[in-house]
This record gives C-alpha cells, sequence and structure tokens, in this order.
C-alpha cells in the first residue's frame, strides 16, 4: 500500500495532478488483500492434492 501511495504521489508531482495519490493507495490495499488471500487459500488447496 505505501508502495504504490507513493508511486502514486510521485506521479501526482511528475503530472501536476492531486488523485493518483488517492489511485495508487487503493491498488496497493487491493493488492495486500488479494495476495493475503491467495497465500491462505493455497494452503488447504495443497494438503488436498497430496492426499
Amino acid at each position: 500500500m505505501f508502495l504504490y501511495g507513493f508511486l502514486g504521489w510521485l506521479a501526482d508531482r511528475w503530472l501536476g495532478t492531486t488523485f493518483l495519490v488517492a489511485i495508487g493507495i487503493l491498488v496497493g490495499a487491493g493488492f495486500g488483500i488479494y495476495m493475503t488471500i491467495a497465500r491462505f487459500d493455497a494452503l488447504p488447496r495443497r494438503q488436498k492434492e497430496e492426499k
């Protein structure tokens, strides 16, 4: 979230806009949630495949 927020802030400074930091934070939060779900959802699937 911080990485994408920072990249949005940099893009805002470069382009002279004010909305990209918010978009960057939202994208970072969404990506973090996706990675968490993918990480913890993959464990039960692997255990089922091994049985």
